[in-house]
């Protein structure tokens, strides 16, 4: 019986597995919006009955998939962050870590910068949700640092919300360039994302508070 049980549960994921990469791919030629049931379905290989186990709508399939875009990107920023070194050190390794990412997954990024403000509320929000915990991680790993001694929540919360909105702006910009084959220009995006965080860091040790 528990046999049965584990082949049937392995099997639901595969199946969700398989909705979740077929709407993905779907994906990177239209929004969310244009989407139909039937089409994920048909890129799926299964049934539309299939989906509906799985998924009340296809806005539940694009909330499950803000959630995983950001998994991974989550766990990297908070290694770099919890990582030795300085604030130079710190910076670069942020940029490369973000670089690296969007050339990794490229189809969740591409994902993310469209539907962030596309027409689909529940991901708009999903998004807006996971950034904001994204925000907290951040804040709560800057806390730590010595030069944050003193700060007040409302000012740590502030530099951690800079910190994620030139992480996201800087992947969005990673994609632009990584599609159109550009590689002089990634170069020019990385430079740009060292010195834009290099100002951050700046006006952070001198900040007098809010």
């Amino acid at each position: 019986m528990s046999h049965t049980v584990g082949a049937r549960q392995a099997q639901k994921q595969q199946s969700r597995r398989a909705l979740l990469d077929a709407g993905l791919g779907l994906l990177a030629d239209q929004n969310l919006a244009s989407l139909g049931v039937r089409e994920v379905t048909r890129a799926a290989g299964l049934s539309p009955a299939a989906f509906y186990r799985h998924f009340p709508d296809l806005a539940a399939l694009g909330v499950a998939l803000v959630e995983e875009s950001l998994a991974s990107l989550h766990v990297l920023v908070r290694s770099v962050l919890a990582g030795a070194g300085g604030a130079e050190e710190l910076i670069d390794r942020t940029v490369d870590v973000i670089e690296q990412h969007v050339r990794e997954h490229h189809p969740h990024v591409r994902f993310l910068a469209r539907e962030r403000h596309g027409g689909v509320r529940q991901v708009r929000e999903a998004i807006d949700a996971e950034l904001g915990r994204f925000a907290e991680e951040v804040d709560a790993a800057l806390a730590l640092q010595p030069v944050s001694r003193g700060w007040s929540p409302e000012d740590l919360r502030m530099l951690a919300e800079l910190y994620v909105d030139r992480v996201v702006s800087t992947a969005a910009a990673f994609l632009e360039a990584q599609e159109a084959g550009d590689p002089g220009r990634e170069r020019r995006i990385a430079v740009s994302a060292r010195f834009q965080l290099r100002l951050i860091s700046l006006g952070r040790r001198h900040w007098q508070g809010s």
